[in-house]
This record gives C-alpha cells, structure tokens and sequence, in this order.
C-alpha cells in the first residue's frame, strides 16, 4: 500500500499516477479524506480515554455531590468510550480498505498509458534468416520434446509434457540460471507453493488477478503463479537489522495461473498455459538502493539472455500495464521467428516499498525503522524453450543447442527422431 506520508505531502503526485496509470483520481480524494477521519476518530478517542483517566484520579478525593456528579460523568463517559472505540475501528477499515484501492506510485520516467503504450529502451540481436520456419511445436514434436497432446490427456488444455531433450533442456536452462544467480550472491530458495491468503494478497494478487489465481477452498491456501509471492512472504512481519547491501534470494518454483480471459489466445504450444516451473529473483534493500537495484536486475536477465544467444529486445512498461505492485516495469522480450514478433520472457518489477508496507517488512538504521523496497525478477522459465527452438533451428529439423547449455544437455545438436 502506498505511503500515507507522501499521500498527504503530495496527493498531486498519487494522483498523477492514478491517471497515468489509466485510474481513477478520485480514489486519491477517498483517501484523503479516510486518512483525515481515521485521525479525528482516534483524536476523539484519545480525549475521552485522558478525561476518563482523569476522573478516575479525582473519584477517591470526592464526596457528596461533586461524587454523584463524577459518577454519573463516568457512566456516560464510559458509553462515550466504548462508541469511540467501534468508530476508531470502523475508520481503520474504511481507510485499509481505501489505501488498498490504489496502486503503487509510478517511477518518474515510467511511460504513461496502456498495453500498447510501452517505449522500446533497445534491440539486441540478429534475427536468424531461415527459409523455412518451423514454430517450437513443430520442432519439439519431431524432437519428441514436447508433447501436448498427452498433457491434454492427463489433465486438460494448456498442459503439457516436456520429455527427453525437452526435460534436459529446462533442467539446463534453470541450472545455467541458478548457477548465474548464486554467482551475483542470490540465495538458492525452493519455496512452498501453497501460501495463506494474507501473504497473497500482501503481495497484491488479490486484487485485479484474483482470477488468475487457483484457490484450495477447504484449506483457505492459494497456488502461487511466482515464486515472487512465498519470497515476499519470507521475511513478512520482519525487521531487518543488516540491510546495508541488498538482500538476494532466487527462487526455483512450480507456478499456477489460470490464465483467465486469454481464451483463444496462444492455444498452440507452451507459450500460455496453466502450470510451469519458473526461476525468480527477489531482493529487500533499503529504499534508495531500489532503482540501482532494478536496473542490476534487468542486466542479470539480460546476461543470461546473451548466454543462450537469443535475440531480444527491451521495453520500458507503460503505467497502465504495470500491475498494482508495481512503481516500475522492464521485459526483456525474445524474437520467435514463427510469429515475426517478439514476445515477453522476463519481466522485472521494482516494488518499491508497497509489498513492504503491507507485509510490515522493515530495516533497522540509525533513524528507528522504516519499510524495505522489494523487487522482482524472472530469470528463467520453459517459455524459453521457444525462441530458443526457434532460433537456432536448422534447415533439416535439427537445433543447434546455445553452447551455455551444452554440458547440461549433454550434445550440441538435438536432432528429430
């Protein structure tokens, strides 16, 4: 949630991002006035509590009259109490439930408007000359690396099987990943993916992706579509007492996501669908650090990108697609020949400290504590297995193989069988 603070020093600024980000202004007002209410609720509390304290004082040295008169003060007082207690409360609610309504504050620089409205930051690559392109289905069909039809089989549209060179070319690629992270000091993590609704929604999926998310009813836990979500959860409640440097986790999960509403789209292969493993980065610095931090996180995508020699291209977020959590997003985007466009194979999101805020995560300096920023970062998932087929297709069928991922797969060429 947004920093109550900056509300009140620069609601012109919460509403700027409200309107970049293509929302409502006047939520910023709603707040506003939640935030004055909560504060003359408890200003009222805080009176009658000191006069009730007070005539609890004076009760033992009165008599007579002046006794009846602070007893009768005392009974209405203590209804008095009990009515501004409840509304206290209630003005909590109503100011959480306002607070939770808006979105993170974009970034300064961050591109106003919708999907369509992101900035190109660079193209990196040489798109491949093929004469004939076969898509990564077709590919991993004839590699028998992929196998769709018996993923529909066992348990429906948008699964799959990946087997053979198909099962050792993710292990790779994910192993290539996580030995790239543990060498920038991330700490290897393999998280549950079953989390309590309080660190889903902490995290902001509860909200605008709620239908994206799978939920187990009888046990109240939900599926997490990242391992961004048991990451953020790790250190909720928290302070951090040594956060002079950025603290760095790297997360190697199964992910869950429903992909509700994206019927019809990206049917063929392994491009959407319900289940995949995903490795993630995840890092707590203080405040200041997290535009520095975010940058060095989109470069780690970026390095191992280079690594597999696939070609991409970088883009700057537009606000209205940044998701709640989200001040600022960049997505390395791979070139897939079969489609003749390029397509998101990470994404990294700099939190600032709206994760924090709803977490209660905080560090410790010389000023007491204050809330961490918290950012994200795909590193690898099967999604790569696409342009990687894609591009390093070979006339007869066959793929050459990154030589990154040589010694993990075992050959430098996977040929149809």
């Amino acid at each position: 949630m947004i920093d109550l603070k900056l509300l009140r020093d620069n609601p012109d600024l919460v509403r700027a991002s409200q309107e970049a980000r293509g929302e409502s202004a006047a939520k910023v007002d709603t707040l506003l006035a939640a935030d004055v209410a909560r504060r003359e609720a408890v200003a009222r509390f805080e009176a009658l509590r000191a006069e009730q304290k007070q005539l609890g004082k004076q009760m033992p040295k009165a008599s007579g009259d002046e006794k009846a008169a602070l007893l009768a003060r005392t009974r209405t007082l203590a209804d008095d109490v009990k009515a501004a207690s409840a509304a206290v409360t209630a003005a909590e609610d109503a100011l959480k439930a306002a607070q939770l309504a808006i979105p993170n504050v974009i970034e300064e620089g961050a591109p106003a408007g919708g999907e369509d409205d992101y900035v190109v930051l660079r193209e990196v690559g040489e798109h491949p000359t093929l004469d004939r392109v076969r898509d990564h289905l077709e590919l991993g069909e004839a590699l028998r690396a992929i196998d769709m039809e018996r993923g529909a089989k066992v348990s429906g549209s948008r699964f799959y099987f990946l087997t053979g060179v198909g099962a050792m070319l993710q292990l790779g690629l994910f192993n290539l990943a996580m030995q790239q992270a543990v060498e920038y000091g991330f700490i290897p993590m393999i998280p549950p993916v079953l989390v309590k609704p309080e660190v889903m929604q902490g995290t902001g999926f509860l909200g605008e992706h709620a239908s994206e998310v799978y939920r187990l009813e009888a046990d109240d836990l939900y599926l997490v579509g990242t391992s961004e979500v048991p990451l953020a959860g790790y250190h909720s409640g928290e302070i951090l007492d040594d956060l002079a440097e950025p603290r760095r986790y790297a997360g190697w999960s199964s992910c869950f996501r429903r992909e509700a509403g994206s019927h019809g789209k990206d049917t063929r292969g392994i491009i959407r669908v319900h289940q995949f493993d995903k490795i993630e980065m995840f890092s707590y610095c203080r405040p200041e650090q997290a535009h520095d931090e975010h940058l060095r996180l989109l470069a780690w995508e970026e390095e191992l990108l280079a690594k597999v020699e696939i070609p991409y291209r970088v883009i700057d977020v537009a606000a209205g697609d940044l998701g709640s959590s989200a001040a600022r997003k960049f997505d390395c985007e791979a070139w897939v020949p079969s489609q003749n466009r390029y397509r998101e194979v990470t994404s990294t999101s700099n939190c600032t400290s709206y994760q924090a805020r709803r977490l209660n995560i905080r560090y410790r300096d010389e000023k007491g504590t204050q809330p961490v920023a918290t950012l994200n970062g795909t590193l690898a998932t099967p999604r790569w297995i696409v342009p990687i087929l894609e591009n390093h297709q070979q006339p007869d069928g066959s793929v050459r193989v990154p030589k990154a991922l040589q010694a993990f797969v075992g050959t430098d060429v996977l040929k149809p069988r």
